[in-house]
């Protein structure tokens, strides 16, 4: 029966049937055949998979991420990493990553990156004599550096599956999330001595300044977030909470940008994306009694601790495992469904669930620019009217320093704990 759920499972997902439904379909007909189990588990499974508190950071972070794309608060980042790089070789592309960055620390979200500065920097990109490839790649790869920088959606949910520290995971996130941008821009520099990209004129040194005040009322919100939870004045939900009325009060009193009749539609897009994570997190929760019933993770930590003596294969495996997860499914139900299996034979291993969390966050965030569910890529793509084809192509170099990012943080492991130790000394 075990062997046919999983065959279902993939025919599902090879025909195009949504994530979310393949997930609740196999978990229903799963239960269906477990005798003296009633099939209202499922409903009633699904709905406490959504009860709880740490899960409306969801919603929130994504609201805080809209309201600052409408507000056109990323236009002005653009701006000040235009200032800052644009007289690098490859200016604008080096600019799409540092605005990724910078974006990370106020959303949480990739896919509202990639929508919002993509629709931005990749017809500028190609205006000023980029090819679509390297707009797609350089978009859509930088984009995925926003569930890496905290704040951070994934994070939040592994923190929720795993007990483990949101604030400690937040700073864990941000040398590795540096790391990837700054070797996506080594790579970018060298692409564009070779192809010529143009470089910006260089911006005075007080222009940049008034851009980086212009914008600081933004950039302050990574301050407000990862301050108030590390001092514990708020909760990660809280924080997000508060970033999406701080992004509310200066889009629209600060900067002006932002008007009331922009809000119903703000409103909708958060609900409509809110909805497809939220209802696939359900489906996960659901099918997770399914696997717990068979007792899917210990076996699995049988597996692991019987056949596997060596920490690093076992992390390689995770890697490979959460890579090929990622292609198919969001971040959220993958970890709800997934986590909870490996997550005992990694402690076995004396693995600090820190330090596996951003193992897992890094390699699903391979998947948003992966088909066939990369979003980020698919978006991209879709901004610059080029096939899905051309596009992961363009993408792959990006991905390899990402995987190297990860292979460098999964086998020395201090490089995440740096900042956290950091705070626990300042603050002891």
């Amino acid at each position: 029966m075990g062997f046919l759920l999983v065959a279902l499972f993939i025919i599902l997902l090879v025909i195009g049937v949504p994530i979310a439904f393949v997930i609740g379909i196999v978990a229903l007909l799963g239960m269906m055949t477990i005798p003296d189990i009633p099939e209202v588990i499922i409903p009633m499974k699904m709905v406490n998979g959504l009860d709880s508190f740490v899960l409306l950071a969801v919603p929130l972070f994504i609201l805080a991420a809209n309201l600052m794309n409408s507000g056109k608060i990323s236009e002005k980042m653009i701006d000040l990493a235009l200032a800052i790089v644009g007289p690098l070789k490859g200016g604008l592309a080096q600019a799409n990553v540092l605005v990724s960055m910078m974006f990370a620390g106020v959303s949480g979200a990739a896919q509202a990156d990639t929508a919002g500065t993509g629709k931005i920097l990749i017809p500028s990109m190609i205006k000023n004599g980029y090819d679509r490839e390297t707009a797609t790649g350089v978009t859509a790869a930088s984009s995925t550096i926003g569930v890496v920088i905290p704040p951070s959606i994934p994070m939040i949910i592994f923190a929720g599956v795993a007990n483990a520290s949101v604030g400690t995971l937040f700073l864990g996130g941000i040398i590795p999330g540096v790391l990837i941008g700054l070797g996506m821009m080594i790579f970018i520099y060298f692409v564009s001595v070779k192809k010529g990209y143009p470089t910006f004129k260089r911006v005075h040194f007080k222009e940049i300044a008034k851009k980086f005040l212009d914008t600081f009322p933004a950039l302050l919100t990574i301050i407000i977030i990862i301050g108030g939870i590390m001092t514990g004045i708020f909760t990660a939900t809280e924080s997000a909470a508060i970033a999406s009325v701080y992004a509310l009060l200066i889009g629209m009193f600060y900067y002006k940008t932002l008007k009331i009749k922009d809000l119903p539609k703000i409103i909708f897009d958060t609900l409509s994306l809110s909805a497809l994570s939220l209802f696939a997190l359900a489906t996960a929760s659901a099918l997770g009694e399914l696997l717990s019933y068979y007792q899917l993770a210990t076996l699995a930590q049988e597996f692991f601790t019987e056949n596997i003596s060596v920490k690093w294969v076992f992390l390689l495996l995770i890697i490979g495992f959460f890579l090929v997860v990622g292609t198919f499914m969001d971040a959220i139900p993958a970890m709800i469904l997934f986590v909870p299996i490996v997550l005992p034979a990694s402690e076995a291993f004396g693995i600090d669930p820190v330090h596996l969390g951003l193992i897992v966050v890094i390699t699903l965030a391979v998947g948003l620019a992966t088909p066939p569910y990369g979003l980020c890529l698919l978006i991209a793509a879709k901004i610059a009217g080029l096939s899905i084809e051309r596009s992961f192509a363009a993408v792959i170099p990006y991905l390899l320093i990402i995987l190297a990012v990860l292979l460098l943080i999964a086998f020395v492991p201090g490089i995440v704990f740096i900042i956290p130790d950091m705070m626990a000394g300042g603050a002891e």
